[in-house]
């Protein structure tokens, strides 16, 4: 019947005028990933390379100049010394590898982006030192060392994991316009990327924050660490957009009408979009190619 509400008489313009509200929050689900992704990408290439801006993005800084305390007798000459023998002012750690520099020079190199890497400051200051020095590190922090093995490849394989996740549900997202069947299963992979992006900046938070207590709270050695702030804030903006994410498409899952849903009647979706003419298009129309103010359409 002409210019009835049933499913059968909506036009193509109708059914998407109901779903608007659909539209705007799947969208919007894609805005929250895309800027989460951004986030993560910048906390994938902090430090990758020396070059500017990235080079001072860190989770930790090792602050090594004066290595050894002021309660040293000569503790100013042996300092000098240390860096003579090879060791660096200062050691900024990354999700690929670290950055090494002198305080007034920045940094000078940064090392090779590595898979799965993770940053063991024994290593490091062996192969740094000339061959037949060493600095013998307290053991409280080489008690520490197999765990930030594994946290740091845990927090890697998250990082990684959640930046990927969340790329392809960008594109995901908006189908769940067309059906809550679709919705659903698109929930589940967004609450995937939010819980791993989520997990990775715990995992880094409370690793980085121990081996900060851990290396600050050595007495024979005056090694100063301090966390980056940068990078903290990337991770935690990263994580707060992807709930954000999640929880918008769970509700996509039982609230406002698809386009399935209109179709077959089981939701009504916007009630203007029932004003409109059912036999009729959109209802404005635009001089050719585009140009010129929109023109209402006599019904």
């Amino acid at each position: 019947m002409a210019g009835s509400d049933t499913p059968e008489a909506l036009s193509r313009y109708q059914i998407h005028r109901a779903t608007h509200t659909r539209k705007t929050f799947a969208i919007l689900t894609s805005l929250f990933l895309f800027i989460s992704v951004i986030f993560l990408i910048l906390v994938e290439i902090g430090g990758t390379y020396n070059k500017s801006v990235i080079r001072n993005f860190y989770f930790i800084k090792l602050d090594l100049s004066h290595i050894v305390p002021a309660s040293v007798p000569n503790s100013i000459l042996i300092n000098s010394i240390a860096q003579t023998l090879g060791l660096h002012d200062f050691y900024q750690v990354g999700l690929w590898g670290f950055c090494e520099g002198y305080n007034g020079q920045g940094v000078t190199y940064c090392s090779k982006p590595h898979t799965l890497y993770w940053f063991n400051p024994v290593q490091i200051l062996r192969n740094e030192l000339l061959a037949g020095a060493s600095i013998a590190l307290p053991a409280n922090i080489n008690d520490i060392l197999n765990l930030i093995k594994i946290a740091s490849q845990v927090m890697f394989g998250l990082f990684l994991t959640g930046a990927c996740l969340s790329a392809a549900l960008i594109f995901l997202a908006p189908l769940s316009v067309f059906s809550r069947w679709a919705a659903f299963p698109i929930a589940i992979f967004t609450f995937l990327a939010a819980l791993f992006t989520t997990a990775a900046s715990v995992t880094a938070t409370v690793m980085f924050i121990i081996f900060r207590n851990v290396i600050g709270s050595v007495a024979e050695v005056n090694i100063g660490a301090s966390i980056g702030n940068k990078m903290f804030a990337f991770m935690w903006v990263a994580s707060a957009f992807s709930i954000f994410a999640w929880l918008i498409q769970t509700g996509l899952c039982c609230c406002c009408a698809s386009r399935r849903d209109v179709k077959t009647g089981r939701k009504r979706g916007n009630e203007k979009a029932y004003a409109i003419n059912g036999n009729s298009e959109k209802p404005t129309v635009r001089r050719r190619f585009g140009f010129g103010k929109k023109k209402q359409v006599s019904s």
